[in-house]
């Protein structure tokens, strides 16, 4: 039987399937946008951050999917504050770090800027910044001149990012807090270290306000302030896995400043461990405040030296301000402390400590097993409190 195969139509067959490979490559690769393409240099040196603007606004403005802005490995670049600005026309855009990014040498090297952020994104969705990358904020020059918090820039900050994922990054020596999260819904954090020295002043690690359903996982946090801080506006908020110390634990508040309204609810933290940190899990709220903070369970914690490993905080008052009188609240209740184990740095390993006004209703300690490094016989303080606790805690709550 005679064969139909052609040599001629194969040649047709080989040019058709290089020519879609070519095609398709070049369709592939132009969704990269490196910012080496766009002037940056990577030097470490020269500032390459309109460079990085440029390669953001030419993705950003660029149709379909799968766009990536590239911040390619082996470079180093100095960036001034630079704010990369959505809505975008793709419905999913990404960052990828594999190089470093670094603050100026100084504060006085910093260009001025109105705001108080470093590297800002704001109104973005579908955003995802990943890669084994590390940015540098150099934070040291604005510590050891102990400039107030709100005068000193946040590291990323994100704004309006719905549909938000960080993942696998290093961020380091910020000269406030790492990582900010504000106003954004549907936020997935994981993978990320986020570094700088126990002493360093409101070094956050992730300060979260006013958004909702974060998840945050497999995350090693050690800063000089609270690994996370749940601000007013935080609902819905998963915490696993984290790896804290040095810092001041993860916190709920503080709430309630200046008699304003404050509204935290449905958190979780579980599998966590704090090592050697100024505190554990905390809820610290300002006198005079309102709204609440309900619906929060801290369960299967370790403790590694940690100084106060359970505190509830109606109490708070900032350094150098004066007590006042008291006369509102921010309510406190169906508050959970479940599974802790390990060593406390000091006597005390739990303080609640409610206000006479809004009493805390609803508190449970159970299966507390936390001993003190100086073999001490543990101490435990609550007041205006409610609830249920069980070993060698019973009484320390209220029945209601």
């Amino acid at each position: 039987m005679k064969s139909s195969y052609h040599p001629h139509i194969m040649e047709i067959i080989v040019r058709v399937v290089f020519v879609l490979t070519v095609v398709n490559f070049g369709f592939l690769n132009g969704q990269v946008y490196d910012v080496l393409k766009f002037g940056a240099k990577g030097d470490g040196t020269t500032n390459d951050s309109e460079a990085f603007v440029e390669a953001w606004k030419a993705m950003c403005s660029s149709g379909g999917s799968n766009k990536t802005l590239l911040i390619p490995s082996d470079n180093t670049f100095l960036l001034q504050p630079l704010v990369f600005q959505g809505p975008c026309n793709s419905p999913s855009v990404q960052v990828k770090l594999e190089g470093k990014i670094v603050a100026p040498l100084n504060k006085a090297a910093w260009s001025d800027f109105k705001s108080y952020e470093w590297v800002s994104f704001n109104k973005i969705i579908g955003l995802t910044v990943l890669g084994s990358g590390t940015i540098n904020g150099r934070g040291s020059s604005f510590w050891e001149a102990n400039m107030p918090a709100s005068k000193r820039p946040t590291q990323l900050y994100f704004e309006g990012c719905n549909n938000l994922e960080i993942n696998g990054i290093a961020s380091l020596d910020s000269p406030r807090n790492h990582i900010s999260i504000h106003n954004c819904t549907q936020v997935k954090i994981t993978q990320i270290k986020l570094i700088a020295p126990g002493d360093s002043p409101n070094t956050d690690g992730i300060d979260i306000s006013t958004s909702t359903d974060v998840e945050i996982y497999d995350t090693i946090v050690g800063t000089g302030d609270d690994c996370v801080a749940l601000n007013s506006g935080s609902i819905n908020i998963n915490i696993t896995r984290m790896q804290c110390g040095p810092g001041h634990g993860i916190s709920v508040g503080s709430l309630g400043k200046d008699g304003e309204e404050s509204i935290v609810e449905n958190v979780q933290v579980t599998n966590c461990t704090f090592n050697e940190t100024n505190n554990g899990a905390r809820i610290k709220t300002w006198p005079n405040g309102k709204g609440y903070a309900r619906n929060i369970v801290f369960m299967d914690i370790t403790l590694t030296e940690t100084k106060n490993p359970i505190i509830i905080d109606q109490q708070y008052i900032d350094k150098g301000r004066i007590d006042v009188e008291e006369s509102s609240a921010v309510a406190i209740s169906n508050v959970t402390f479940t599974n802790f184990h390990g060593t406390s740095g000091q006597d005390e390993i739990i303080k609640i400590d409610c206000s006479e006004v809004t009493y805390c209703k609803d508190i449970v300690l159970d299966r507390i097993n936390i001993t003190t490094v100086d073999g001490n016989k543990p101490i435990v303080e609550c007041s205006n409190a409610y609830g249920n606790s069980t070993n060698a805690y019973d009484g320390c709550l209220k029945t209601q």
